[in-house]
């Protein structure tokens, strides 16, 4: 159902879909949509996107805390080396989901990234330069106009699968652009558009990054 922006009682118009939730409105507020250029940071939220896969992001925002726990802060140089020990200590583990083939795609991502790293200037510029290093702004006035994919998500989920990335479908791809600021969708009429627009910068230019070595089993 496409719906407008929804006027909050601090007289502030804001996308429709955290409704009044205040835990839900404040990362709306504070972090999704604005520009994310760390690389660290892109792994975890691209991995978190992927254990979406099915359920709504709620679920896993209230999870977070417990997941960087669990995943040792998303260091995707330990996650790459989880052995076959920790992928069963995480499936006991109740405060994340519990997902075999989620648990196991963060290894192959992680390994995926390490690689990356290895190759050039970082995640971050890898991912960024699909957009040119600037966000695509949007104006869409309901959420019936935003896109579940674009062809811009596809040829990057094709990148990422051939690099060894797993639950990173075209669709999961535009959410994850979405949240890290790589697309501004929040709504024109909502007060964060804007504001999103005036957080842009350029892309943190980094040397290329030593090649580690090949991941052991713990």
């Amino acid at each position: 159902m496409s719906k407008p922006a929804l006027l909050h009682a601090d007289g502030k118009k804001r996308c429709p879909w955290p409704g009044e939730d205040p835990f839900y409105v404040a990362y709306h507020d504070t972090e999704w949509g604005v520009p994310e250029y760390d690389d660290r940071a892109l792994y975890e939220k691209l991995i978190l996107d992927g254990f979406q896969a099915g359920l709504s992001w709620i679920t896993i925002l209230r999870k977070r805390d417990n997941f960087r726990a669990a995943f040792d802060d998303f260091q995707p140089e330990k996650i790459a080396r989880y052995s076959e020990k920790k992928v069963h200590a995480l499936m006991q583990d109740a405060g994340i989901v519990r997902n075999r083939a989620k648990i196991e795609g963060a290894i192959g991502s992680a390994k995926g990234y390490l690689k990356i790293m290895e190759e050039g200037a970082g995640f971050s510029k890898f991912l960024w330069d699909f957009v040119d290093g600037r966000p695509i702004v949007n104006s869409f006035k309901t959420t019936g106009h935003v896109p579940p994919s674009t062809p811009l998500s596809t040829k990057i989920s094709k990148e990422l699968l051939a690099r060894g990335f797993k639950f990173v479908g075209p669709t999961i791809v535009y959410a994850f652009m979405e949240a890290t600021g790589m697309v501004n969708d929040h709504l024109v009429t909502c007060f964060c558009h804007e504001r999103c627009i005036g957080q842009q910068r350029a892309p943190r230019l980094k040397a290329p990054t030593p090649k580690a070595a090949k991941p052991k089993a713990k």
